[in-house]
């Protein structure tokens, strides 16, 4: 006697059950990500660089305008590094992942000028493989992924066009100008303009400036880990240069 053949329908409810079940581990792989990222790896991101926010008062400079020109180079307490906002899928993370690092060499040269001083030379660099962040995890993915500085460890900036300091950054005044020059990152060159603060603070010239750009005008991809983890289309180099004679 012949076996009734199977019902249609169990084949279909097959298939849910395999749609829910893979459904129901995506949402429960999107919520470990979530509670790791958010939960075990919260964090709050530090300040910007930036010598408007933290001057204030007119530091007393110990050094001339006379002793002003001269060449400088990069001393302690120099920090570089990017800034960029992490989002899980959709959403954003609270606070923007930043990595720094002291690792920095370089220097400029300041000569005097009819209405003030000017910058003629400035060359800096810039060793990311060091930088670090909160998250070492973080910190072995940008090894390999978006900036990978495992294949890329310096970025750099070198200075094309003179700088001019008004003659008031003698006595200590924060003054605002821009850079223009050849700033590398991933092993691309591009000619940019970097607004910067410098101030003149004892016998030191702090200089900060910070950059935002789209990842590809440096030939990287935006980070993303696992298509959950992910950054903004923008990423944001910042410094800190302390600067002292020699």
């Amino acid at each position: 006697m012949p076996q009734p053949s199977p019902s249609p329908r169990r084949p279909r409810r097959i298939r849910r059950w395999i749609l829910g079940g893979t459904a129901a581990a995506a949402v429960l792989v999107a919520g470990a990500v979530a509670f790791v990222y958010f939960v075990l790896f919260s964090h709050s991101a530090p300040a910007t660089l930036s010598l408007g926010t933290s001057a204030t008062a007119v530091p007393k400079p110990a050094l001339t305008a006379a002793q002003l020109p001269g060449s400088w180079s990069v001393g302690s307490g120099s920090l570089a590094g990017y800034r960029v906002r992490e989002q899980l899928a959709f959403l954003q993370a609270p606070d923007d992942a930043v990595g720094r690092t002291s690792s920095i060499t370089g220097g400029a040269t300041i000569v005097q000028a009819q209405s003030g001083f000017t910058v003629t030379t400035a060359s800096f660099s810039v060793d990311v493989s060091t930088l670090a962040s909160d998250q070492q995890m973080r910190d072995q993915r940008i090894q390999e992924i978006g900036l990978q500085s495992a294949t890329f460890p310096h970025a750099s900036f070198l200075l094309t066009s003179p700088v001019a300091l008004p003659a008031a950054a003698a006595s200590g005044q924060l003054v605002h100008v821009s850079a223009t020059g050849r700033l590398t990152i991933h092993g691309v060159t591009r000619i940019e303009t970097i607004p910067l603060e410098a101030q003149l603070s004892g016998s030191h010239i702090n200089v900060s400036g910070s950059i935002a750009f789209p990842w590809g005008d440096f030939g990287m991809e935006a980070p993303s880990v696992g298509g959950f983890v992910s950054v903004t289309g923008q990423a944001t180099m910042e410094f800190s240069l302390v600067l002292q004679r020699g």
